[in-house]
């Protein structure tokens, strides 16, 4: 698909999806003869793990870093089963899970204003 469609499906800008390909995010899968980027289905799911990791506030150099390890696990090869790689994993599981956490309890009382402010119309 091109990258108009890559955007349509996931919600995010051309810009956006540009510059991950810029930093080494998500690369094109290939290219037309015109040199318009096309992109995969494999494409298309890392684009929306990098989404998923957006608003956890992931940095772009963790969201690489992150995605070096699932391609290693997905990949297979030596490194995969490796205790560095799990351990590594391990880590961003905990750490998403803290992030989680923090927009649970922001997502809390955002509730409790919106409640306040209901109430100021009683």
């Amino acid at each position: 698909m091109h990258i108009g469609e890559l955007a349509e499906k996931t919600g995010l800008s051309l810009r956006t999806i540009r510059h991950y390909d810029e930093v080494g995010l998500l690369k094109a899968s290939a290219r037309t003869e015109g040199g318009f980027r096309l992109y995969s289905p494999d494409d298309f799911a890392r684009l929306m793990l990098i989404r998923r990791m957006k608003p956890l506030g992931f940095t772009l150099d963790e969201m690489t870093a992150l995605l070096a390890v699932i391609d290693t696990r997905q990949n297979g090869g030596l490194d995969a089963d490796a205790p560095e790689t799990r351990q590594q994993l391990d880590s961003f599981i905990a750490e998403t899970v803290a992030r989680r956490q923090k927009l649970h309890d922001q997502l809390g009382m955002a509730d409790e204003f919106l409640e306040l402010l209901r109430a100021q119309m009683s």
